[in-house]
């Protein structure tokens, strides 16, 4: 039995929450950036939530969300261009657009 989109969904917003968990004692780039544990963590998030969204949109071509393609690219980038993985972008996107796709992908669940 193949999964629908809104459980794609549904593994977004746990990979949120988790990426919020893994930062709460973390307040800084600096800080981000000295702890492997929570880079790692952080980056195999965004590589399922860039997953999760190709899939999701797959399924339903009605899900739209902000920057769409550059999450699902960023997840190429973190699997397979690792070296091209850049700290400053990955902790301004967690403080700027994460909580804007958690509020679009919540809608998106509410709908349904």
């Amino acid at each position: 039995m193949g999964k629908d989109a809104n459980a794609f969904l549904f593994y977004i917003i746990n990979s949120i929450a988790i990426i919020n968990r893994h930062l709460t004692h973390t307040q800084s780039l600096r800080e981000y950036e000295n702890n492997f544990l929570v880079t790692d963590a952080i980056e195999r998030r965004f590589a399922i939530i860039g997953e999760a969204l190709s899939k999701a949109s797959k399924l339903n071509s009605d899900i739209k969300v902000s920057h769409q393609r550059k999450i699902i690219v960023l997840r190429h980038i973190i699997v397979h261009d690792y070296d091209l993985v850049d700290s400053n972008a990955i902790w301004a996107i967690v403080k700027v657009y994460l909580p804007i796709l958690k509020e679009e992908i919540s809608k998106y669940l509410d709908k349904n």
